[in-house]
Formats: C-alpha cells, structure tokens, sequence
C-alpha cells in the first residue's frame, strides 16, 4: 500500500481506481492528477485514468468488477458504473494450487509470546471460564434461560469469582429436520464443539424429550458420558417445566465449586485458536483493520498458534489468492469445493452471490461481492493454508485454516467457536456492536471516525494507518492485545455485556 497523499489513497500501481479519504468535492484536484468530476464520499472511489465500457476495475492490484460504462478520469466509482460480470458476463481465475505457498519462520518453542490460560483435563487451553446450559431444541429454550436467571438472581456467582458466568445457549431449532440430512449434522457439531469449548468449565445440555436432535443419541456419537462437569436432562423424563428448572439450578450449584477449581497459569501462544470475522465493512476495511488483523495472524502461526478465516460468501472472488497458498492441493480444491456448494446453494434459493455487500457496505464504499471480498481475505493474512474444515468441525490442524461458514456475523462465529476457537477479532467499519460468550471479542475499528464515535464498543482504533501508522505496529499491537485478553482482560463487548444471544447454529435443509 502506497501512503496517503493528501486526502486520496493509491493502493497498487496497477489499479485504476483511487480512495477518498475525505469527501472530494467536483473540482478537487488530486496527487494522481486528475480532477473530480462528481463528487466522491469518504471511503469510495474514483478514476485515475479514463476506464473503458466493459474494461476491468482495479483495486489492491485485483479485478473488483467490470465497468457498465464509460468512466471518465476523476468521477466516482460506485454501483452506478461498476458491476461483477466483463464483456460476457463472466469472471475466471488460475487457482494455481499451492504454488505460493511459503513456510512461515517458526519461533522456537523457548522463544514463544505466553499468555495465562485454563489448562483444561484434555489439554486444551481455555481463555474463558464459563458454566454453559446447552438447549437439544428450542422447545427447551425457556428452562434454560430459567436457570440462568435463577443462578444470577441468587447471587452466588460472587462466591466464584473465578467462574466468568453461566450462559443459556438458546436456539430455533432442533427438530422438524431431516435425521440423514446435511442440517442435522452441522447441529450436532455445533452442540458438541461448543460443550467441547475449553472456555466452558462445565455444562449442562438440556431438551423436552420428543425433539428430532435425541440428546441420547448425540452421547452415543461421540462416546459421552456424565460427569461432574457434564449433565443431561429432558424436561418430559424429570416431570415438567419446574421439576426441569430446579434440577438444573441444583446441578450448576454442584459444578461451581468444581469449575472454580480451574486456575490460570503460563502457556505459549500456540494454545490459541483466533477466529477472525469482519462486519459492518466499509472502504477501508481492506486498508486498514484487516490488512492489520492479517499480519497478528501471522505472528500467531509463526507461534505456533491458530488463525481461522471464515464467511465463505465474502472471500468469493478473492478464492485464488487462498487457493495459491494451500499447502496441497488437496486443500485448494476442498476450498473450491464449498465455494462451488455456495453457488448451487444460493442458486437452489434463489439468491446471487453479489447480494453481499449489504446495503451498509455500499453506503461505506464497497460496490462489488469481489472488492468485498479481497479486502475480507486480508484477514488470514500471508502464511500457508493448511486445512479446510465444514461448519463446525474440530480444527486440528495448527496455522492458518479456513472454516467454511454464511457471511452472516453470529452464524460464522458459532461455527468458529464451535470448532475450537478460544478468542475471536472481529474489525468493523460501519460500527458492529457483538458480543461472543463464551470466546472474548476484541473489535477493530476500521476508521478513526467511527473509533471516535463507538469508543466504549471499539477496541482498537486502526484508522490511523491511514494517518501513518504503519501496518506491521499496528498487527503487532493487535497481537499484544489478544495475550492480554487471553490472559483475563476484558474487552469492550464483555463490559457491555454482549454475547448471550449471539449463539446463532446454521440451519440449512427444509424445516419439516
């Protein structure tokens, strides 16, 4: 990235196209020198040379779309005259699988970043120490909440103040659903990968009986048994709505002790498993914020640790550049694979892939599924691709993954969370307000202007990389940060209390 000259911004010597850090009025001249011919919001785009009908639109050195018509030099670049398709309607890509693939310099195990975790019984770490009530079906959603309630009413949390809190992990779904099809099985992942979660201490996993997703059956898959950290019960096998509520109050008062037992103590920064989500986008989402949470990526992979890039929807015409850094290439064409389940998917639904970005991301700058997109994949930053995993699915592989999950923000997180993921960073440049109980979210805000306005949201401010700050500080502060709130510091979202509806399962298939 070129640095800012004045209030623009060229981004690669190849692009066509410039951003406005400022509004530009018509008459504005530019570095780039051209002169504005219709005026330009902050955070779009403009010509620097006249552009073709038909001709690609160019951006970070990467086609972002097509123009609809002729643009002369100095107009603005938006909707209006840019979209997906060239002069057939069509855009390819070399996948080039795994020919960019470079091997990260490792920090020696000696040498390695620590932070102070839960060393959990299976070995996992936990940045977190929550008691979870886990709901089979919606039908069982009012109990759960019951006992929380009941839980926080009695103020015995005070007694644990190593215990971060007691979650219903509340849901819409749970039956009506095919036994044998896809949906059913991305819910029984989702269930088991958020009980596996090492931020919870213990949990309860709580149904009404006679629902499509047996709690009893899910014990069977995965070779369950009850412990006193781990309780089932049906509201049908205790005897009702109230017999349910006390059971499970009486049972989180016996784990308390138990969970509370669980103390902080030094690992390295390879115990952590990073979620990385965007939201709320906007023009300088590909600049600043993501670019940035890239490069703390990459310092966690060097360290051994985890980076999981998600929101297939929104690397959707960025794939390529993934696809050139798989270690195999059986991983690339797994990636191709779900891009291409995408396709038929929204097509069966009668959808498009360009319905993202969302009115919100236009009005912030972005125009095109393909300008989106590459900015988003800024997120996973430079190291390899090692795996590619379905929702929910149990990440294994250290370094950088790829979990294949909708754009929509609380559904890929729970995917993410699901999988394994112990915190998450999540940049925003229109201003997401979220929260992600059981896994601490650090947000980024993209621009100092929304920073300043969403302070008691935001966690870091990066709208200063276009006021000089360098890329790589501003990755590294980021990754400071992560120890430290993997260590116990709380984040904006946390003090605000965000993160108890945010447990949001995809559902896919027909509701029966």
């Amino acid at each position: 990235m070129t640095r800012p000259q004045g209030r623009t911004l060229l981004l690669n010597a190849e692009d066509n196209i410039g951003v406005a850090l400022a509004n530009l009025d018509i008459g504005t001249e530019t570095p780039q020198g051209v002169t504005i011919v219709r005026r330009v919001p902050r955070g779009h785009k403009f010509a620097v040379k006249p552009i073709r009908a038909g001709e690609a639109v160019i951006k970070f050195g990467q086609i972002i779309g097509f123009a609809k018509e002729a643009i002369p030099a100095g107009d603005w670049v938006h909707e209006h005259n840019c979209g997906m398709g060239g002069a057939d309607g069509s855009l390819t890509h070399d996948y080039a699988f795994a020919e960019g693939a470079i091997a990260p310099d490792m920090v020696p195990v000696g040498q390695r970043a620590t932070f102070e975790g839960y060393r959990r019984a299976n070995g996992k770490v936990g940045t977190r120490n929550y008691i979870g009530i886990l709901t089979s079906v919606n039908c069982s959603a009012t109990v759960a909440k019951f006992m929380a309630e009941e839980i926080n009413r009695s103020g015995i949390l005070a007694d644990y103040p190593d215990i971060d809190g007691v979650i219903p992990f509340v849901h819409g779904t749970g039956c009506a659903m095919d036994l044998s099809g896809e949906g059913y099985q991305i819910f029984r992942r989702t269930q088991w990968g958020y009980t596996a979660n090492p931020n919870l201490g213990a949990a309860l996993l709580v149904g009404l009986g006679c629902e499509a997703f047996q709690i009893g059956k899910m014990k069977e898959s995965y070779g369950l048994t009850e412990t006193d950290t781990f309780q089932t019960m049906t509201i049908q096998e205790i005897g009702g709505t109230r017999k349910m509520i006390d059971w499970g109050v009486e049972r989180i008062k016996e784990m308390l002790p138990v969970a509370a037992r669980a103390r902080r103590e030094t690992v390295d920064a390879s115990e952590l498993t990073l979620a990385l989500q965007c939201g709320g986008s906007d023009g300088y989402s590909g600049i600043t914020a993501n670019p940035a949470l890239g490069v703390a990526a990459d310092i966690l992979v060097r360290q051994g640790g985890t980076a999981i890039l998600s929101e297939t929807p929104e690397i959707y015409g960025a794939e390529h550049l993934l696809t050139r850094r798989a270690v195999s290439r059986e991983v690339g064409e797994k990636l191709i694979s779900r891009i291409k389940w995408w396709e038929d998917y929204t097509q069966r639904n009668r959808g498009e892939m360009n319905n993202n970005p969302s009115p919100g991301n236009k009005l912030g700058g972005l125009t095109t599924i393909l300008e989106k997109s590459l900015g988003a994949a800024a997120k996973g930053g430079t190291t390899p691709l090692t795996a590619v995993y379905e929702y929910a699915e149990p990440v294994t592989e250290k370094g950088f993954v790829f979990m294949d999950t909708p754009g929509f923000d609380p559904v890929s997180a729970t995917g993410q969370v699901a999988g394994g993921a112990n915190i998450l960073a999540f940049t925003t440049g229109r201003g997401s307000a979220y929260g992600c109980k059981p896994v601490p979210s650090i947000k980024l805000a993209t621009n100092s202007d929304m920073y300043a306005r969403m302070t008691e949201d935001m966690d870091i401010n990066c709208g200063d990389i276009v006021e000089g700050v360098s890329i790589e500080v501003k990755g590294q502060e980021i990754f400071d940060l992560l120890l430290r709130i993997a260590s116990g510091e709380r984040t904006k979202s946390e003090n605000l209390g965000y993160g108890d509806n945010e447990f949001v399962p995809w559902q896919v298939g027909a509701v029966m």
